[in-house]
Formats: C-alpha cells, sequence, structure tokens
C-alpha cells in the first residue's frame, strides 16, 4: 500500500525559504549604523531584509536624508541590493 501524503517528518518536500542569519545579521548591522547618530533622529525608518536585499520603508523629511539612507546601507557588507522605498513627509495640514 501506497500512502498518499508523506509523514509530517518526511523532509521529502522542499521547506519554505525563510530568513537566513545573513539576513539577520545585515539588518542588524544596517541598524546600529542607523542609530550611530545618524540624522534619521526622529524619522520613521523601517529596515527589513530578503536575501541580502535591504529594503528601507517610512518617512524622511529631505531627499538628501533619503539618500544618505541609501548610502548607508550599501555601505554594510555582504548587501547585495538595497530597495529605497523611503518617502518624503508631505507638508502639514
Amino acid at each position: 500500500m501506497v500512502m498518499p501524503w508523506p509523514y509530517p517528518d518526511d523532509r521529502s518536500w522542499p521547506d519554505e525559504p525563510g530568513p537566513t542569519d545573513d539576513d539577520a545579521r545585515i539588518a542588524a548591522a544596517v541598524a546600529r549604523r542607523f542609530g550611530d547618530g545618524w540624522t534619521s533622529r526622529h524619522r520613521h525608518v523601517c529596515i527589513a531584509v530578503q536575501n541580502r536585499v535591504v529594503i528601507l520603508s517610512g518617512v524622511v523629511a529631505d531627499p538628501q536624508t533619503r539618500r544618505a539612507a541609501g548610502e548607508l546601507a550599501w555601505s554594510v557588507p555582504d548587501v547585495v541590493d538595497v530597495c529605497n522605498a523611503l518617502r518624503l513627509a508631505g507638508p502639514r495640514r
């Protein structure tokens, strides 16, 4: 008799890709660099890393800060790409 489904501990099915240790290390390194007296004080910047690609999201005050954030993320070792999705803060109403 053939089992139609594998046992729960059978590893014949590929695992879903998950975060790697490299991703966590890179995210921590980027966060440390952002915290080292950078111009992001009092700004909301979210840092995510997937497959060594840094994804920056949130809101910053000006284009120079947005560019500096991207350059800072690129300066971390082992980063293969940076997706700078930071938005500029609009006028307050």
